[in-house]
């Protein structure tokens, strides 16, 4: 017999809140049981299963990552480690994207620090191909100013 505890105890032993656990079952994530009284009862493994969420959420994956994620293990069960291992080698190229891109944001943010963008023409942050100075000079993008902005002056 599978032991049911509280949203109260789940989030309490998870350290996610009731709030983010029904978020959770809204989205699929986690499901529950109705008790006679209609509270909400969990499996003791869902446990397990907000700890993935976490951590998956801890490396960047968006909530619809997750969701397929748990899709793709048979029966929706809750992760094993050699899913995780499965799953995480899957993500890798994903997150090295995101931290080639990371690595390249700080070396043109190094590149930027003291540049006076309010008066600058061209910065390769928010003006990289210097097209936006056809609307005037400081950071145009961050002073309300769009591409659709920048298609009419053309």
């Amino acid at each position: 017999m599978t032991t049911l505890i509280s949203i109260g105890t789940l989030a309490k032993r998870s350290g996610v809140k009731a709030s983010a656990l029904r978020f959770y079952e809204s989205k699929g994530l986690i499901s529950s049981l109705r008790s006679n009284g209609q509270t909400r009862q969990f499996p003791r493994e869902v446990l397990r299963r907000v700890a993935f969420i976490r951590v998956a959420q801890n490396v960047g994956l968006s909530l619809e990552d997750i969701a397929a994620a748990l899709a793709s293990l048979p029966q929706q069960r809750t992760p094993t480690p050699e899913d995780w291992a499965q799953l995480s080698e899957s993500w890798r190229p994903m997150l090295q994207a995101r931290i080639d891109a990371l690595t390249a944001l700080q070396t043109q943010l190094d590149s930027c620090i003291g540049c006076g963008c309010l008066s600058l023409q061209k910065c390769s942050l928010y003006n990289s191909d210097d097209q936006a100075r056809h609307l005037g000079s400081g950071p145009r993008f961050l002073l309300g100013d769009s591409a659709a902005d920048l298609a009419l002056k053309e």
